[in-house]
């Protein structure tokens, strides 16, 4: 690299780093807070927004699972256009992007454009945020690289649980919308560091990108988080088999793309290796527990304890401080244990986290039980992140790191869209089974059109409430309470099954330290005698 480009490594015994490290790192932290930031905001804003709009569970699920959905389709596609033809020039147009997409959220007129103002801001955020971890893969190596990633992980971590509390303050004083704005700041000080600061041109690919490849990976992630979603609703059917068909056409479209193309936008030879596709699905857990818990904790909070939107986002911050403290170790455990040990023991707290949640989180509880079942999930989350990010980057080519760091965007980002989905499908599920029940059992003569509105969400049933006299207002919303907490306790369930599930793939089929270390230097020395042979071609 050229001097100009400020990107010359310094080795450091076995590690290196850019020119002005510590800025460059700040710079790319800067811009995947951005889309952190916009992962989280919306959580809070829920019940606000469900009342504003008398939107449907279904709808709010939408709209929390939009941002993620827009990230998570376009991630792998985006990731390789930007190895192609720059990385830098594709993280400046996603900042540029997100400014008009949060604006058209903070106005939207209907909730439907709300959901669509939602995944253009995932879009705009899947243009940058591939970029930042693709750069850090490229800039540094060695332990410096495990560092980098562990302050990345972490910082991205902290923010997307910093972002209920920054939101529940402007929801305080301002409308709904607000919280939309809260990244638009960000943005322009990203953008503004990103030209700045960080190299233009770092080992980026020669060959085309697979255009076919990348719009049959949107369709499958689309259609897949939108059938999850469209699952509970009624008369809904048609449109979930077919959802759900698209996917799999798609999947299999997009696996004989990927055996026959000549430059594959995903190399399935290098996601075979059991250091790439165990930790991808392992951060697929880990990430998506993080989002699912902050997605239903957030309306627990709110609907069921009746705390204010500036309670509940601040009720989040013992996950926010366990991260930070906790990733700076999981880089020294990674380098010390391996990622295998490291993943399990951030798997072991994630479980105590929704085994908290499923067991303690009940009407009338005290805080400190909260803040427990955070707290595990925090400290999880802050152990897991480092070894599934660095073990992706670890396996691929630096040429190919665009695939490795859209793919651990997949981790946060299509984890974070399955789990919400699959637990506010289960949510809206469970609420419309209890608060059916209730109905049924309470003996009086409701209409089909108000039973209609009590089963449809808590803040659908808090809006029916609030036409009728205080006694009845009082034994509505206790149902609704009630309701709420059998649906969500289907969510934490499906959460304990997810994480076994996860944490049984780890232990079986990822290699132990040693064999780890030996993986990963055939794969670099496998790599790197096939270069010469790819460039002249």
């Amino acid at each position: 690299m050229s001097p100009e480009g400020g990107s010359t490594a310094v080795a450091a015994g076995s590690s290196s780093s850019p020119k002005r490290a510590g800025i460059v790192l700040a710079s790319l932290i800067a811009v995947a807070a951005v889309a952190n930031l916009g992962l989280a905001v919306a959580n809070v804003a829920l019940p606000s927004i469900g009342a504003h709009f008398d939107a449907s569970q279904t709808a709010l699920d939408l709209v929390a699972v939009g941002y993620s959905l827009g990230l998570a389709a376009s991630v792998l596609y985006f990731g390789a256009i930007g190895d192609r033809y720059g990385r830098k020039l594709l993280l400046a147009i996603g900042m540029v992007v997100t400014i008009p997409a949060d604006c058209l959220a903070a106005w939207a007129p209907s909730i439907g454009v709300l959901f669509g103002a939602r995944v253009l801001g995932g879009l705009a955020a899947g243009m940058a945020y591939p970029t930042t971890l693709a750069l850090i893969t490229a800039l540094w190596s060695g332990p410096a690289r495990t560092k980098a990633i562990a302050l990345w992980a972490a910082t991205g971590g902290a923010i997307a649980s910093l972002g209920p509390l920054c939101a529940g303050i402007l929801l305080e004083h301002y409308w709904w919308g607000s919280v939309f704005l809260l990244t638009l700041p960000l943005a322009v000080i990203a953008l503004v560091m990103a030209l700045k600061f960080v190299p233009s041109h770092v080992n980026e690919a020669e060959e085309p990108v697979d255009n076919l490849g990348g719009i049959l990976s949107i369709a499958l992630v689309g259609a897949l988080i939108l059938g999850i979603n469209f699952a509970p609703v009624p008369n809904a059917t048609t449109l979930t088999l077919v959802l759900f068909a698209i996917a799999a056409v798609s999947l299999v479209l997009f696996y004989i793309r990927q055996r026959r193309a000549a430059n594959p936008l995903y190399d399935l030879h290098t996601a075979a290796r059991p250091t790439f596709w165990v930790a991808a699905c392992a951060g697929l857990i880990v990430f998506g527990s993080l989002m699912g818990a902050m997605f239903i904790g957030q309306q627990f909070l709110q609907n069921v304890l009746d705390y204010s939107t500036v309670e509940a986002g601040a009720a989040i911050l013992p996950a926010a401080a366990c991260m930070v403290v906790v990733a700076p170790r999981s880089a020294k455990l990674v380098e010390a244990r391996g990622a295998r040990f490291t993943l399990l023991f951030g798997y072991v707290f994630v479980l105590l986290g929704f085994l908290t949640m499923l067991l303690l989180w009940k009407e009338n509880i005290a805080y400190w039980k909260v803040a427990l079942g955070y707290a595990f999930v925090g400290i999880g989350v802050g152990l897991a992140g480092t070894p599934a990010s660095h073990s992706l980057t670890g396996s691929v080519p630096v040429k190919r790191v665009g695939m490795a760091s859209g793919t651990a965007d997949l981790q946060r980002d299509l984890g974070g869209a399955v789990m919400q989905s699959i637990f506010g499908a289960l949510l809206t599920a469970g609420y419309a089974s209890a608060a059916g029940a209730l109905v049924s059992s309470s003996g009086k003569n409701i209409t089909s059109s108000t039973q209609a509105e009590l089963t449809k969400s808590f803040s659908s049933a808090a809006d029916t409430a609030s036409r009728y006299p205080p006694n009845v207002q009082d034994n509505i919303i206790a149902g609704a309470k009630t309701a709420f907490l059998q649906g969500d306790q289907w969510a934490y369930l499906a959460g304990i099954v997810a994480v076994l599930l996860g944490a049984a793939l780890v232990y079986f089929m990822f290699p132990k330290r040693d064999d780890e270390q030996r993986l990963l230097a055939s794969y670099a020395s496998e790599d790197s005698a096939a270069e010469p042979a790819g460039a002249a071609t």
